[in-house]
């Protein structure tokens, strides 16, 4: 059934001479794929926001506003099951009706698998390899005991290390192809606006195309040195721009690191010679002080979620670039 935005008025329309209650309603579920809905839906609505600036989608809980714009959605954009487990049972009770569309199964997305260990492949040293899968099996021992010991294994429920990285928004490659589908699923639903919608998409694409030549400019200077981010989410950015980073303090879905992986982490800080340790807003910064000491590493502040950019439409773009500008800051 199509759910409409608002009750609009016929001297409305006609002032208008846009059908808006035929307009899509939209939810999405974190702030860089409201951007890129934002992008399509440009001049024509707007998209509704689950997860709030500043929050951790790893684990998160509605408002009652929020839960509204899920049931009265047409459809929902989201990562995927991957990211935020706890929002597959809401969907099937508020979203029923909605057309659900998860970017990380749509056809053509790249995925990376989780990476699992501190310090990261290609950056072993020679003999590390020794016993390394018997260091894997104690770290994750530490892992479960210190879950249980602190009561953080709950926010975290549904995430078991293995499987797809659900972080593919920062590929850019992934941000254009999903313009372009959001466009499609959105002309198709309402076909008045449809060449608004394939308009904006392929503006975006341009956008997103010209960020990326600024962003390998900008980058030049870092692929020369390693860093070590707060949690494993940039791989698909290090990927698309020829980084490599040495390690991470905590795993992909941001969960409590123990204190051995801690210590490996800044052993390879040491030893490998970082020249920065990325930290993130929404995260314990006691942690990337513990990594910096006695070292002579830099420090920087990154965010995947973009949690200080302003929503709409350019937002995907400036999360890029931020990205890319913060990192290349920190050499």
């Amino acid at each position: 059934m199509l759910k409409t935005t608002a009750f609009v008025t016929l001297s409305g329309l006609i002032l208008t001479g846009v059908a808006q209650a035929d307009v899509p309603r939209v939810a999405t579920d974190i702030a860089p794929v409201h951007g890129l809905v934002a992008r399509v839906m440009q001049g024509v609505g707007s998209p509704d926001l689950v997860v709030q600036p500043g929050a951790s989608p790893h684990g998160y809980s509605m408002r009652p506003s929020e839960a509204l714009a899920l049931n009265q959605a047409d459809f929902v954009f989201l990562m995927g099951e991957a990211l935020t487990p706890w929002l597959e049972g809401s969907l099937e009770t508020l979203a029923a009706e909605a057309h659900v569309i998860e970017l990380l199964h749509v056809e053509g997305t790249t995925t990376l698998a989780f990476r699992t260990g501190a310090r990261f492949a290609g950056h072993e040293e020679e003999g590390d390899e020794h016993g390394h899968e018997e260091e894997e099996h104690h770290e994750a021992e530490h892992e479960d005991e210190h879950e249980k010991e602190s009561g953080h294994d709950e926010e975290h429920d549904g995430h078991d290390h293995e499987g797809v990285d659900p972080h593919a928004w920062l590929a850019p490659e992934n941000g254009k192809l999903w313009l372009g589908l959001i466009a499609d699923e959105l002309a198709q639903f309402d076909p008045e606006n449809a060449n608004s919608y394939l308009k904006n998409a392929a503006e975006g694409q341009a956008e997103i195309e010209a960020v990326v030549i600024k962003i390998n400019a900008a980058l030049d200077p870092l692929r020369g040195g390693g860093f070590v981010v707060f949690h494993d989410a940039y791989q698909y950015f290090e990927t698309s721009f020829g980084l490599s980073a040495l390690g991470a303090i905590s795993l992909s879905d941001a969960s409590s690191p123990s204190p051995s992986r801690i210590t490996e982490v800044r052993d390879t800080v040491a030893e490998l010679g970082a020249t920065c340790v990325f930290s993130e807003p929404q995260f314990n910064q006691g942690l990337v002080a513990t990594v910096l000491d006695g070292t002579n590493a830099k420090t920087a502040v990154i965010d995947p979620m973009g949690t200080a950019l302003p929503l709409g439409p350019q937002f995907y773009p400036s999360l890029l670039l931020d990205l890319g500008n913060r990192m290349a800051g920190c050499h």
